[in-house]
C-alpha cells in the first residue's frame, strides 16, 4: 500500500487535470494564473484553491513553447564560491524575485574553453538572455555572444563594447585611482599582485602601469602574477617571494582583497610595519576589509547593483521593452583605511 501511494504522489499534475477538476477549460485556468485581472474574483480564488490543493506547478518550458518567449536566464560565472561574485548573484536574484523568470547558473571554473561550451549550451535552450559575470578569454565570448540569438549582458567592465550591453565599473580607471592614492601617501616602489586570466586583471594592471609610468617609477619587475584563482594563501606566498627578490618594495596594489589579506598576514609574520613602512591596497571591498588589523584600504565595487541592473536589462528586453542606457557605469569608490593611512610626516618624506 505505501508503494502505491508513492507512485500516485509522483504523478505530475497537468493544467488539464486542474481544469477537469473545476469543470472549466484549460484556457480559463491558464488565464487565471497568468492574467488574473481577466477572470472574476470568485472564479480566480476557486481556481487558485484547487491549484494549491492538487499541487499543480506550471511548466515554464511548455509556456515558452506556447508563447514564443522564454523565462530562463543563463548566468555564466567563473566561480560559485568567491564572495565578490556572490554579491553580483544576490543582485540578480533580487531583481527576478517575484517574477516568472528563473536562473540557471553555469560555473566555468576559470576555464576559457568551458566558458564557450557553456554559452553555446545556454543558447541552445533559447534563453530570455545571458549574463556574463566573468571571463577568462574575451575574444571567444564576443563571437559567441553575437551568435547567441538573445540579449547578452556582460558585467566584466563597462568600457568593453561586447554586443553593446554592459553593466559594471571601469577597472583600468579604478586601479589607476588606487595607484595614485598609494603614490600620494608617499609610497614609491609599488608592486602589483595579480592572478588568473580574467580580463579585469589585465585592465587593472593597465591602469597601474599607466600611472607608474607617468610618475617615472614603473618597474616591470614589481608586477607579480600567477595563473591561479585568488586566495589568501596565494597573496601571502606571492608577497613573500617578491620581498625576497626586491626587499626595497614599499607598497602593493592587489588584484583582490583575498590577495591583500594574505599580504597583511605575511607582513605581520615578517615584522613589516603597515602602513608606516609598507602600504597595501586591495580591490572589491569585501565584508572583512573593515575588520582586518590594520583595516584594509581597497576599491569598493557596487557588486549587488551590478547584478540587479544586469538582470533588469535582460528582463526589460525579454518583455519587449527598450533599454535606453545600454552601457551602465555604476562607478567605484576608493576606501582609504589603515593599511595606507600614513602619518602626514611619513607621507611627505
Amino acid at each position: 500500500m505505501p508503494h502505491n501511494r508513492k507512485r500516485k504522489s509522483a504523478v505530475k499534475i497537468t493544467l488539464q487535470d486542474v481544469a477537469r477538476e473545476i469543470g472549466v477549460s484549460a484556457i480559463t485556468v491558464s488565464r487565471a494564473l497568468r492574467e488574473p485581472d481577466k477572470v472574476s474574483d470568485d472564479l480566480r480564488n476557486h481556481i487558485l484553491g484547487v491549484v494549491n490543493r492538487m499541487g499543480y506547478v506550471p511548466d515554464p518550458h511548455a509556456r515558452a513553447l506556447a508563447s514564443g518567449t522564454s523565462t530562463f536566464i543563463g548566468v555564466l560565472l567563473p566561480s560559485l564560491s568567491h564572495p565578490a561574485i556572490s554579491a553580483v548573484l544576490n543582485g540578480i536574484e533580487a531583481r527576478i524575485r517575484g517574477t516568472d523568470y528563473r536562473i540557471q547558473y553555469s560555473n566555468s571554473h576559470y576555464d576559457p574553453e568551458e566558458e564557450v561550451r557553456q554559452l553555446r549550451a545556454f543558447a541552445a535552450h533559447n534563453p530570455a538572455g545571458v549574463i556574463l559575470a566573468g571571463t577568462e578569454r574575451l575574444e571567444n565570448l564576443e563571437t559567441m555572444a553575437n551568435e547567441a540569438g538573445c540579449p547578452v549582458v556582460q558585467t566584466i567592465d563597462c568600457s568593453l563594447k561586447m554586443n553593446g550591453l554592459a553593466v559594471g565599473i571601469n577597472h583600468r580607471l579604478a586601479a589607476a585611482a588606487a595607484t595614485r592614492h598609494l603614490l600620494a601617501q608617499g609610497y614609491r616602489r609599488i608592486a602589483m599582485l595579480g592572478c588568473g586570466h580574467d580580463i579585469r586583471v589585465r585592465l587593472r594592471q593597465s591602469g597601474y602601469c599607466e600611472v607608474m609610468q607617468q610618475a617615472g617609477l614603473f618597474d616591470e619587475g614589481l608586477i607579480v602574477w600567477q595563473d591561479a584563482p585568488p586566495s589568501i594563501h596565494l597573496g601571502s606566498r606571492l608577497i613573500r617571494r617578491l620581498i625576497e627578490q626586491r626587499p626595497d618594495v614599499d607598497g602593493v596594489l592587489c588584484h583582490s582583497d583575498d590577495l591583500a589579506l594574505g599580504v597583511i598576514f605575511e607582513s605581520q609574520r615578517l615584522g613589516i610595519r603597515v602602513p608606516d613602512d609598507f602600504g597595501i591596497c586591495g580591490f572589491n571591498d569585501l565584508d572583512y576589509a573593515t575588520s582586518t588589523e590594520p583595516s584594509l584600504t581597497t576599491v569598493r565595487v557596487p557588486r549587488f547593483d551590478i547584478g540587479y541592473k544586469a538582470a533588469d536589462m535582460v528582463i526589460t528586453l525579454g518583455q519587449g521593452g527598450i533599454v535606453q542606457q545600454r552601457t551602465t557605469d555604476v562607478g567605484f569608490e576608493l576606501m582609504e583605511r589603515g593599511t595606507t593611512r600614513r602619518m602626514k610626516k611619513a607621507a611627505s618624506a
